[in-house]
């Protein structure tokens, strides 16, 4: 019967490994159901032989059972998790003594606590991992998003294990730095971007050319919108380690949004080559189908959430493809299902969309309060109370979006506190160009075609971006100065060219760096 019982749960690892998760569950829990047959004795002595990997003995080791029924506890609920079964995982979880769970043990029960919205025993479990060991991201990560502050996790780590008694020069210096990418997380937490932003081009040149803070500036930059610098750093990322996966799907989103569909192509020929079964390979699927065929892109974002229910990036390209297809009541339960996961920018701008495109004014402007308040230092939830504004009026109102990140124009509005907004942004955050252009649209709408002008010719003179010369153009042509139209626009190719020959030189001497 030892043999019997050994013998079912190095089958149920086998078959976990092949991602026969509902065959191993059965292999597993006949294994606890025969371990109940043996006489109790001769389990007693040995039930905590085995190791932390789980992993039995060879059944001609020994003649009696090496069998750790916590272990077994614990594979069953991975099973469960894998088959998205998250009350049945935390239920077989629960039933392991604290005293005895290992640290992937609190990770998973964290894990599943969150999922249930469990938020305080979350926190009790990712705690207790930051107190087995100091350096779990995945533990930092989700204390930081549940309101940790820097002082308690510097409490936390002191209450780890100093195995080596004083610390040496080289080991205070690394806990100062790690001390300072805590910080990042718990600024990014709280949606202090530029904040968060700061501290990690700081560890930035500590640390140069590593490829986990290039990531994390990259997703921070691409979040609030400074997608040509988010491009740079992902291909930076990919230059140093090829076979990346993580947030690859952001950057093939932005090559979307750039129309350089030559690198998106490539991309997502890289990510099918490396595993074509992770959820950012889907998002990414799906980002390069958009432009042919929508509805096949939704169905690559679906897929990726059915990979992984809690990928934000799967919700986010789902709702913006529900926009695009005329179906915002949809976009509306995913750019929610996106908040309830994390609440960034993006799925705040998305509802707002979402809102306008149904006619719900006051939810858009709630929505936008909302962000507003949650990010009260960030010039782009400024913008998008703007947006609200220049849409609503007293009794009326009508949207109009155009493309896919639709600008926002009321042609009824006032306007009044749709420009109070937008200079507010503009003052926060001089370099934001999406308020100018904003702000711009605005003025013409109210028939101030002179401070368009002046407005957008200002930013010029400091930013040489194409977008400025394309609204430019069309402030121009609307006032029938067609030859300064067309001046603006051929300027604006100049700057799309200029950029793409900037990357290709980056690029270029990135490689004979890392060579």
């Amino acid at each position: 019967m030892s043999m019997k019982v050994e013998s079912l749960v190095l089958h149920g690892d086998a078959l976990y490994g092949e991602k026969e998760f509902r065959r191993a569950l059965n292999a597993y829990k006949q294994a606890m159901q025969y371990s109940r047959s043996i006489p109790r004795q001769a389990t007693s002595s040995i039930r905590s032989s085995v190791s932390a990997t789980g992993r039995s003995p060879s059944p001609n080791s020994s003649n009696i059972l090496s069998f750790n029924e916590n272990e077994v506890k614990f594979k069953i609920a991975l099973c469960h998790s894998a088959l998205c079964e998250h009350r049945e995982a935390l239920q077989e979880m629960e039933g392991i003594p604290s005293k005895v769970r290992t640290l992937k043990m609190n990770l998973m029960l964290g894990k599943l606590y969150r999922i249930s919205k469990n938020i305080r025993s979350a926190a009790a479990c990712y705690k207790e991992c930051l107190r087995q060991c100091p350096y779990v991201f995945e533990a930092i990560t989700a204390l930081a998003e549940m309101g940790l502050s820097t002082k308690e996790f510097s409490l936390l780590f002191s209450q780890a294990p100093n195995r080596g008694g004083k610390l040496p020069s080289d080991s205070v210096d690394a806990q100062r730095w790690w001390n300072r990418y805590v910080e990042a997380q718990c600024c990014i937490a709280s949606h202090d971007y530029k904040g968060g932003l700061d501290i990690y081009l700081e560890l930035m040149q500590r640390f140069p050319n590593n490829v986990h803070i290039l990531l994390e500036i990259a997703k921070v930059e691409a979040i609030i919108g400074r997608n040509d610098e988010a491009i740079m750093n992902f291909e930076k990322a990919r230059l140093i380690d090829p076979n990346i996966m993580t947030y690859m799907d952001e950057y093939a989103i932005l090559l979307k949004t750039k129309s350089d569909y030559i690198k998106l192509n490539k991309l997502v020929h890289d990510m099918l080559h490396i595993d074509p079964a992770r959820p950012e390979t889907c998002v990414a699927l799906a980002a390069m189908w958009e432009r042919k065929d929508e509805r096949k892109a939704l169905t690559y974002a679906e897929k990726s959430l059915r990979v992984d229910d809690r990928h934000i990036t799967g919700y986010i390209m789902k709702g913006n493809l529900h926009l695009s297809l005329n179906r915002p009541d949809l976009a509306v339960t995913d750019f929610r299902g996106a908040q309830e996961l994390r609440a960034d920018l993006r799925s705040y701008q998305g509802l707002v969309r979402a809102y306008l495109a149904l006619a719900k004014c006051k939810d858009a402007l709630f929505t936008a309060r909302e962000a507003m308040k949650v990010m009260h230092q960030s010039a782009k939830a400024l913008k998008l109370v703007g947006d609200v504004h220049a849409i609503s009026s007293s009794g009326r109102e009508k949207v109009i979006l155009l493309c896919h990140e639709s600008l926002i124009h009321n042609f009824w509005g006032s306007g009044r506190k749709a420009r109070k907004f937008y200079e507010s942004a503009i003052r926060l955050e001089p370099g934001f160009l999406g308020a100018a252009l904003a702000l711009a649209d605005l003025h013409v709408v109210e028939g101030r075609n002179r401070e368009a002008v002046m407005l957008l010719e200002r930013y010029l003179r400091q930013w040489a971006d194409d977008s400025l010369h394309i609204k430019l153009a069309q402030v121009f042509a609307a006032t029938n100065m067609l030859s300064d139209a067309l001046s603006h626009y051929q300027s604006a190719l100049r700057c799309a060219f200029s950029w793409r020959f900037e990357i290709v030189i980056f690029q270029l001497s990135l490689s004979s760096l890392l060579i």
